[in-house]
C-alpha cells in the first residue's frame, strides 16, 4: 500500500514537472529565437491601447490588424482610447494588488510623461524593443533613444515622428509669424491666432515652444522640474502670455477645444493659423477636403519641438508574443510607408530610408506629401523638456488662465 502511494506520488510529481516544464518551454521570453515567437504568437489576440479620435488613424490600425491575421495568425483588436494616461492609470492599479499576470492591455501607445510613470512606477514588461528583429531598420536618432529626457533603454518600440507644425492659406496670410517675438507683434495687428488650453496636448506643446524660446535656461529643461528653480525659468513665459492672451481669438477667455478645431477654424476663416503635432498634417487636410489647395505648412525659424511616439508592452500582459509581433510589424518597411502615407496616415516614419532595399525605398519614394506638407529637411526640430515639465506647465498655466 505504502509503495504503490510512493509510487503515485512520485508519477503525480514527473506529470507536475513535465506540465510546469511545458508552461515555461511557452512563455515569451525576451531574446528568444523569433520562430519561438512567431510561433507562440499564432492565436494570440493583441488587445491594443490607442488613441481612437481619428478616423485616418483608426482605418490604418485596421488595414495592419486584416495583415497580422493573414500573415501571422494575430488579431489585433484596437481598444479605442481617449486619454492614455487613465490606461496607466488602471496598470498601477493592477500592480498595487498583485495582478501581475493576464492583463487586459497587451500593447499600448504611449510616450513623454506617460512612459515616464510606467517606467518609474515598472509597469513595463521588459526590455524587449531592441531584440525585434526591424530594430535594425532605425534611424539613428536622439528622440528614439530618449523619450522627454528619459532613457528608453529598449522599453517601448518607436512608431512615429511628429514635431510641432503651423498650417496656414497663404492666399490669406502671406507672411505668417516665424517666432514667439513676431508671433506677440502679428496678434497686436489683429492677426487671428489661438491655441488649445492645456493639458490638451496641443496646448501644452505650444507652452513648452514658447518657454523653450523664451527661456535664459535652457539646460534646465533637460532636468527633472523638482531639480530647478521652475519660478525663475518659466518667468518669460508668463510675462509673454500674459502679453499674448488678450490679443488671441477668444480674448483669453475660451479656447479652441483641439489642434483639430483650429484646423477647421482656419478653414472656416475665424483663424489664420492652426497648430498640428504632425508635418504632413496639412497634405491629408488638403486630399479630404478639409482645408484648401493654398494651404501651406513651416516652424519656426529657430525650430519647434518634436518626438517620437512609441508603443510598450505592459508589465501583466497575456499575448506578450503577439504583442512583439505587432510592435515589429509597426516598424516594418511596408506598414511605415503605409503610414508615411497621407492618403492613409501621414505619419512621419522612423526608419532610416539608406537602409532599406530597393523596393522599400520605392515606396517611400512614391509617397507624394504635395506642397502642403512641411518640406523635407526643412524645420529644426527642438528637443522635448524632461517628461516632469509637462504637469508642472499645466498646472502652472490653469492657475493663472483657466476661468
Amino acid at each position: 500500500m505504502n509503495l504503490n502511494l510512493t509510487q503515485h506520488f512520485c508519477a503525480l510529481t514527473m506529470i507536475s514537472t513535465a506540465t510546469l516544464f511545458s508552461i515555461n518551454a511557452s512563455a515569451q521570453q525576451i531574446g528568444q529565437p523569433w520562430a519561438e515567437t512567431l510561433e507562440q504568437a499564432k492565436g494570440q489576440t493583441v488587445y491594443f491601447n490607442a488613441w481612437g479620435g481619428s478616423d485616418r488613424i483608426n482605418g490604418y490600425l485596421s488595414w495592419a490588424g486584416k495583415h497580422l491575421e493573414s500573415e501571422y495568425g494575430v488579431t489585433l483588436e484596437h481598444v479605442k482610447i481617449g486619454d492614455i494616461a487613465e490606461v496607466v492609470s488602471q496598470l498601477e492599479a493592477a500592480k498595487a494588488v498583485g495582478r501581475n499576470k493576464d492583463g487586459n492591455v497587451d500593447l499600448m501607445w504611449v510616450n513623454g510623461e506617460n512612459f515616464a510613470n510606467m517606467k518609474h512606477n515598472e509597469l513595463t514588461w521588459g526590455s524587449f524593443a531592441n531584440t525585434l528583429p526591424n530594430a535594425g531598420l532605425l534611424q539613428k536618432s536622439a528622440s528614439i533613444t530618449m523619450d522627454f529626457s528619459v532613457p528608453v533603454e529598449g522599453l517601448e518600440s518607436p512608431w512615429g515622428g511628429a514635431q510641432l507644425v503651423f498650417i496656414y492659406d497663404s492666399e490669406v496670410l502671406e507672411t505668417p509669424p516665424a517666432s514667439a517675438a513676431e508671433l506677440l507683434e502679428f496678434v497686436k495687428a489683429d492677426g487671428r491666432f489661438a491655441y488649445p488650453a492645456p493639458p490638451v496636448f496641443h496646448g501644452t506643446t505650444m507652452v513648452k515652444q514658447l518657454l523653450h524660446e523664451l527661456t535664459d535656461d535652457k539646460t534646465a529643461l533637460t532636468k527633472p522640474v523638482d531639480q530647478v528653480d521652475f519660478d525663475t525659468v518659466t518667468a518669460p513665459l508668463w510675462s509673454y502670455l500674459d502679453e499674448l492672451h488678450p490679443h488671441l481669438w477668444g480674448k483669453g477667455k475660451s479656447w479652441p477645444a483641439s489642434a483639430e478645431n483650429t484646423r477647421q477654424m482656419v478653414d472656416d476663416g475665424e483663424l489664420d493659423i492652426a497648430l498640428s503635432f504632425n508635418p504632413n498634417e496639412a497634405s491629408a487636410a488638403v486630399r479630404n477636403g478639409q482645408l484648401p489647395d493654398s494651404t501651406r505648412t513651416y516652424t519656426f525659424t529657430e525650430g519647434t519641438i518634436g518626438n517620437t511616439h512609441f508603443v510598450t508592452i505592459p508589465f501583466n500582459a497575456k499575448a506578450k508574443a503577439g504583442a512583439m509581433v505587432v510592435a515589429n510589424f509597426f516598424i516594418s518597411a511596408e506598414a511605415q510607408a503605409r503610414k508615411a502615407n497621407p492618403e492613409y496616415w501621414g505619419d512621419p516614419t522612423v526608419l532610416d530610408i539608406s537602409l532599406l532595399d530597393d523596393e522599400a525605398k520605392a515606396q517611400f519614394a512614391s509617397i507624394d506629401l504635395g506642397p502642403w506638407a512641411l518640406p523635407i529637411g526643412s524645420g529644426k526640430t527642438l528637443p522635448e523638456p524632461h517628461a516632469s515639465w509637462a504637469e508642472a506647465l499645466e498646472q502652472a498655466w490653469l492657475k493663472r488662465y483657466s476661468n
